[in-house]
């Protein structure tokens, strides 16, 4: 099967930076959004992204205009019943991709492949929502953030995944210019059954009195080469987003190495997400110089 068009459903973060690197790439694309002011945000998000590309030389104004050429907002999910593909990027929660999963198996024709950009949920019970024709064209189709930016897609199948469309899929990967991995559907996939218990574990360090905050970021960057330490790394992520992941894969495993610390629990019930809220491991009043906070 060829992928001609592409669906994304979802423009906040992850959902516009998808649409981008489709319609750069030259598909037709088409972008959905639950309200208007949500679109316009996104789309904003995105020629923004486009713009920043055009001032290094990446792109001239004429292929920026060429690329948003491709790329159309919508608000129903109507405009989905031509794609080739339809790419879910909204809400890391199960029952909104159910209830979204259900309605498009309605409206999309029977050949679309469905993708989830989840980072932890279960591709498969998504994908049994679907009716029986639809279960082997449904995969995971995990980005990173920025998307525009990050290579790496993981290309995640279920027990029913056909091969060809995992090839497919897999295929349309590269053609977006990312490095896609395969994988299949076990909590966490590839990146985060090996990133996630190595975050909770620097924030145990942390916790024991290993060493700071700063010795710790250090310790990984100089010594182990990392571009940025766990916890700056955290505050990247989200802690709220690490502590959500982290309790389904402890869900999922049972095993202590995917518990949350107590810390990291505090830290989000204090509000203490991150770069998003202004403070985390560190502090970013001043973003070009962010302070550790004193935390235990």
């Amino acid at each position: 099967m060829e992928i001609k068009k592409v669906g994304v459903v979802g423009c906040g973060l992850m959902g516009s930076g998808i649409a981008q690197v489709a319609a750069t790439a030259g598909y037709e694309t088409v972008v959905r959004e639950i309200n208007d002011e949500l679109l316009q945000k996104g789309l904003a998000r995105i020629d923004q992204s486009l713009s920043k590309f055009v001032q290094k030389g990446k792109l001239t104004p004429e292929q920026k205009q060429e690329i948003q050429g491709r790329l159309r907002g919508t608000t129903e999910l109507d405009a989905f019943a031509d794609c080739d593909i339809v790419i879910e990027a909204i809400i890391e929660n199960l029952q909104e991709k159910v209830k979204t999963y259900t309605q498009l198996d309605e409206i999309c024709s029977p050949e679309a492949i469905f993708a989830s950009n989840t980072s932890s949920l279960s591709i498969t019970e998504m994908m049994a929502s679907t009716k029986p024709a639809r279960q082997p064209r449904f995969v995971g189709l995990h980005f990173f953030n920025p998307v525009p930016l990050m290579k790496l897609v993981e290309v995640v199948r279920t027990i029913l995944t056909d091969q060809a469309v995992f090839e497919t899929v897999t295929d349309f990967a590269r053609r977006l210019g990312k490095v896609p991995v395969q994988t299949s559907d076990r909590t966490g996939f590839i990146v985060n059954r090996l990133l996630v218990p190595y975050l909770l574990d620097a924030i145990r360090a942390l916790e024991e009195g290993v060493g700071s905050i700063v010795d710790i970021d250090n310790g990984m960057k100089l010594g182990c080469g990392h571009p940025m330490g766990p916890f700056t790394l955290l505050d990247f992520v989200g802690l709220d987003t690490t502590y959500y992941i982290a309790n389904i894969m402890f869900d999922e495993f049972k095993e202590k190495r995917f518990a949350p610390p107590p810390l990291l629990k505090r830290m989000v019930l204090a509000g203490l997400y991150g770069r998003k809220t202004g403070k985390g491991f560190y502090d970013y009043s001043d973003p070009e110089n962010p302070k550790p906070m004193e935390l235990v």
